[in-house]
């Protein structure tokens, strides 16, 4: 399942892991799973909800549907956002690495109805990491994700 993958190559990264969503959704899974505490399905609510959450002052944001991110490329992430509110790949907000500073921005936005986290980007100070595009694409289908990948 890819929330498992992405739980392992979490945990393999940084030791601890929090997983964010939606706990009415009672999907079944071998981890805890925090609510992120909102009605809404954007991805900046849950950066936000881990933000709160995480005992940590730097963050590593990973969205289940992007199978082959390495722990290597988050902790490059992770090193890149030094003296940042954040770092990002250079295709979009996630995976990201956010400092708990910018939790005041993404609530704002929140409430005021921005929901689209590539745009907070603009009001952060923001370094944008070239990786490798081929780890970043993201599964939207079965199909999108090869038979030898998807044991995990």
């Amino acid at each position: 399942m890819l929330a498992e993958r992405a739980y392992r190559v979490l945990e393999e990264a940084f030791g601890d892991v929090l997983a964010l969503g939606k706990t009415a959704d009672a999907l079944p899974l071998p981890f805890p799973v925090h609510d992120d505490g909102s009605e809404l399905r954007a991805p900046v609510v849950g950066v936000a909800a881990g933000l709160r959450l995480a005992p940590t002052e730097l963050c590593v944001f990973l969205p289940t549907d992007m199978p082959w991110v390495t722990p290597g490329l988050l902790g490059t992430l992770a090193r890149a956002a030094a003296g940042l509110d954040a770092a990002v790949p250079q295709t979009g907000p996630l995976p990201g690495a956010y400092r708990r500073s910018v939790l005041p921005v993404l609530e704002r936005r929140i409430e005021a109805g921005e929901l689209a986290l590539r745009d907070a980007l603009g009001e952060l100070r923001t370094r944008d990491v070239e990786l490798d595009e081929r780890l970043l694409r993201n599964v939207n289908t079965p199909a999108d994700l090869p038979t030898s990948r998807a044991q995990g």
